[in-house]
């Protein structure tokens, strides 16, 4: 079974659809990668709209977000991004020659996108809505066994790639890291991220895991 087939027959009707309320305008960085909530991020930076957006963003402290690419690629004209993904935080940022940029950025909110225009530049900015995270929920005993797993994972990661606080006994927490580790295509991660219920999350992350016995 693929991994997209177990991710539609698991997830209830409904769970896929997270609301929110706040409004913000930001700059927005598509790419061939998902960020989660309280994960880490490296991104190679060379594009002079992303070098612009990534200067700015690290003066005014702002974030930016992040955004799976649905159709286009990272360089050249703008690509179309998922209408959900996460704001970036720049935590670091490291210019080992000029014109390179590496950015080390934490995964904020959840949002969607409301609408979006390209700036002259090829930059995109969106209107987007925050979207709310659900109340914290305790890892329900019929995944526990993710557990073990994910702090071998943590072990293994360090703190610089998963860095405290760790939050184990919550499902949301949980799931986001999990659903970061799991060797699975951008799409599947990107399903993941747009789940609302953090159990459902989990059941899904554990019924792959365990059809490969890597958790009880």
């Amino acid at each position: 079974m693929s991994w997209l087939n177990l991710f539609r027959r698991t997830v209830p009707e409904g769970t896929s659809k997270p609301t929110g309320s706040q409004q913000l305008d930001i700059p927005l960085f598509p790419l061939r990668a998902v960020l989660f909530p309280g994960g880490v991020l490296s991104i190679k930076v060379f594009e002079q709209r992303y070098l612009d957006m990534a200067a700015v963003c690290m003066r005014e402290k702002v974030p930016f977000g992040v955004c799976l690419i649905a159709s286009g690629t990272e360089v050249g004209k703008p690509a179309i991004p998922h209408s959900i993904g996460t704001l970036a935080h720049v935590t670091s940022g490291d210019m080992p020659q000029l014109g390179i940029l590496m950015l080390e950025v934490s995964g904020g909110q959840r949002f969607r996108i409301i609408s979006q225009t390209a700036q002259p530049d090829g930059l995109l900015r969106a209107q987007v809505t925050l979207l709310d995270e659900p109340a914290r929920r305790e890892v329900p005993q019929a995944q526990q066994g993710l557990l073990p797993l994910l702090q071998k994972i943590a072990t293994d990661l360090g703190p610089e790639k998963m860095p405290p606080p760790h939050a184990f006994d919550d499902a949301a927490w949980v799931g986001y890291r999990l659903s970061e580790a799991v060797p699975v295509q951008a799409l599947a991660k990107q399903k993941l991220l747009e789940l609302e219920d953090p159990v459902s999350r989990l059941e899904i992350l554990h019924t792959y895991l365990a059809q490969r016995n890597l958790v009880a």
